[in-house]
């Protein structure tokens, strides 16, 4: 029997009938010589570590660390039931075909099925980019050896097992410590969340103690020679009088300035050189710029745009896998741009105009072969888009990934950019202008004759200029029209927002000092995947480490900040965690091998503990007050139930004694 095991029903559904397999049955789908059966995500996970022994089910400092000798997996009993489906299809499995996810995730979800179910027959490897007919039966063609991908599953469970190691040890470590001062609240302590929470603590610190620096622009409006066209050069603050920044910091010397180039009546021009420049469309979206974008121009969260693209993809097929890190497109994709075109013509006429310009034998930077990973950038897919069954958000997003593919076949943007220097009395002033030359690719980012960029990115960095100069003659002179003064301050940074979030965890090698270690990371992926920021920041709103400021920005609950100023600088520094997945990756190309890997985690682990486990933890934290325990009078805390929240004893397991928390009564009106 050849088995076909998905990672949820819906992508079953789909290569289901893309097979022919018609039959329904109970989790599966079978015929034309084939079963296609399906996960619910994972359908098993990590044991916890009262199944090594019953003993851990109580926390204490004493056991810890605890490193299993040999790794456990459970069923799940949300989804026990499919558990047993696939279990049964896969003793009877004579080839297995390995269709979930095409990413390291999705590997792990098939394969720790294949280790705990014992399968020891052949597979291959199902890569899909689209769920599209005309897609999954490509990929059909194109079935992969087992052993290519296997070590991505490696690579996963490696991460999977890191993050149990911090998880259960360092979080049982601090809420114990915590316990100890007197705090009865759980300290939650992981792999990514809280390097990443300390990003957003460290910005909220920035925005609190920044302190503003007034400073001073001077304009000087100047005539062309030949009289008529007016234009504006600023003053280049001289490097005595200026700060790091080139800024003027003294008003006085602006007005003495403003006050001897007004009396000079004209500026001198001393140079000029014009370049010319193409700019090349921006590359199709990989997931992490597509939630920055999303954020600023929709307000979409993180997780909201993952669902929101991960719809277009799986409900509606009509765009590319999302969960991807690049933007790149591999070269033979080239020759679907036809079809692809005509497809989204059919689905909005409003892009007739912009397609007889388009030139689909074109091929931009996108395409290129070595730069694409396991993945390639989100474009449509050859499916009809149905735009009015897509949600106002649906329908936005899909339009960035449209118009981002659409502009790959228009020629580069090309400008000439001039900078003249002028004197004025004894100072340096320097105009920049910008003349259009050929729109090219950037005619797309005109929506309905709107002159908006569909992107929300700034047009570009030379568009600075804003203006257009006139004819000049090195040697020549312009009149002075009149000059402007404008006071302003230093602004501080802004507070993140999940798209922003986003960008700083990819880009983390910003947010560190060391120069090795930046290095480093700048050729990692930084904290976390595509896949998985979205779920870090909701798992961390979740759990009210950090709360919204505003409709969009972030900030950390004062909870937090005591956290972060107890762990180890190891656990919080957003350099560890990039160094983590970096080696993470070293697993996946087989130049560190899993047991290493593991092996070197429990070691850190521990001699975290062994450090830690007698010093005192000062730790004050505001928290709910709560009733004592009917039992045993200890203070108890705050759980959620199957019928909502109650109150817990804090000696659980020892005691059992709960206090439920009363509804709140509803007011009416009379």
């Amino acid at each position: 029997m050849r088995l076909f095991l998905c990672e949820k029903p819906s992508q079953g559904r789909d290569i289901a009938k893309s097979l022919g397999a018609t039959k329904r049955g109970n989790g599966y789908y079978e015929g034309a010589g084939s079963v296609v059966t399906w996960c619910i995500g994972h359908l098993v996970e990590t044991a916890p570590p009262e199944t090594y022994d019953e003993a851990l089910k109580k926390w204490s400092l004493q056991a810890l660390p605890i490193v299993p000798q040999e790794w456990k997996m459970i069923v799940k009993k949300s989804t026990a039931s499919q558990f047993k489906v696939v279990k049964s299809l896969l003793s009877k499995a004579t080839e297995l075909i390995i269709a979930t996810d095409a990413d390291r995730e999705g590997e792990m979800i098939a394969r720790e099925l294949v280790d705990l179910c014992n399968y020891r027959g052949p597979i291959k490897r199902l890569w899909l980019s689209a769920l599209n007919d005309a897609s999954i039966q490509k990929a059909l063609s194109q079935l992969k050896p087992g052993h290519e991908t296997e070590s991505l599953y490696y690579s996963a469970l490696g991460r999977s097992r890191a993050d149990w190691l911090i998880g259960m040890n360092l979080s049982r470590l601090f809420t114990l410590l915590g316990q100890r001062a007197g705090y009865q609240g759980v300290l939650s302590v992981g792999r990514v969340q809280t390097p990443t929470l300390k990003l957003v603590a460290d910005r909220e610190n920035q925005v609190k103690n920044f302190v503003p620096v007034p400073f001073w622009d001077l304009d000087v409006i100047l005539q062309s020679e030949s009289g008529g066209v007016v234009f504006a050069a600023r003053w280049q603050c001289p490097e005595d009088l200026a700060d790091e920044a080139g800024r003027c910091i003294n008003q006085a010397d602006a007005i003495t300035a403003e006050q001897q180039i007004r009396n000079a009546a004209q500026a001198t021009v001393q140079q000029l050189k014009t370049e010319r420049k193409k700019e090349q469309p921006p590359l199709p979206y990989e997931l992490g710029e597509l939630q920055k974008i999303c954020s600023s121009k929709f307000g979409l969260g993180a997780q909201a745009t993952l669902d929101t693209v991960q719809s277009l993809y799986e409900t509606h097929k009509i765009v590319t896998y999302p969960r991807v890190d690049t933007g790149y497109l591999p070269e033979n994709m080239h020759s679907e741009a036809p079809a692809i075109l005509r497809a989204m013509l059919q689905s909005d006429s409003q892009l007739g105009q912009l397609m007889t310009q388009c030139n689909s034998e074109l091929k931009s930077p996108a395409w290129n072969d070595a730069k694409v990973t396991a993945h390639h950038g989100i474009i449509p897919t050859t499916e009809v888009a149905e735009l009015s069954k897509l949600s106002q958000a649906e329908r936005g997003v899909y339009d960035l990934i449209k118009m981002r593919y659409l502009a790959q076949f228009f020629p580069p943007h090309e400008f000439d950019k001039t900078e003249a220097i002028f004197t004025a009395a004894r100072y340096t002033l320097k105009a920049v202008g910008k003349k259009i030359v050929v729109p090219g690719w950037r005619i797309t980012l005109l929506k309905n004759n709107e002159n908006k960029d569909q992107d929300g990115d700034s047009a570009s960095k030379d568009d600075d200029a804003g203006q257009e100069l006139p004819q000049l003659t090195e040697g020549h002179a312009c009149p002075v029209i009149d000059c402007r003064i404008d006071a302003k301050k230093t602004k501080a940074p802004a507070l993140f927002t999940e798209g922003t979030l986003i960008e700083a965890m990819k880009q983390v090698s910003r947010y560190v000092t060391d120069p090795r270690l930046k290095a480093k990371l700048r050729e990692t992926t930084g904290i976390g995947t595509n896949a998985t920021r979205a779920g870090i920041i909701k798992s961390l709103l979740d759990r009210k480490l950090i709360a919204q400021k505003g409709k969009r920005h972030l900030i950390a609950a004062s909870e937090a900040h005591d956290l972060l100023a107890a762990v180890p600088a190891a656990i919080s520094n957003p350099g560890t965690t990039a160094i983590w997945e970096q080696a993470l990756d070293m697993v996946e190309s087989g130049e560190l091998t899993l047991d290493d890997f593991v092996s070197k985690q429990s070691t850190w682990i521990g001699n975290i503990v062994e450090k830690y486990q007698n010093q005192p933890f000062n730790i004050k934290i505001t928290t709910e007050k709560t009733p004592a325990c009917t039992l045993c009078s200890s203070p108890t805390r705050r759980r959620k139930g199957k019928n909502g929240d109650f109150y817990g004893c804090s000696k659980y397991p020892d005691c059992k004694g709960i206090v439920n928390i009363e509804p709140k009564k509803k007011t009416t009106r009379k």
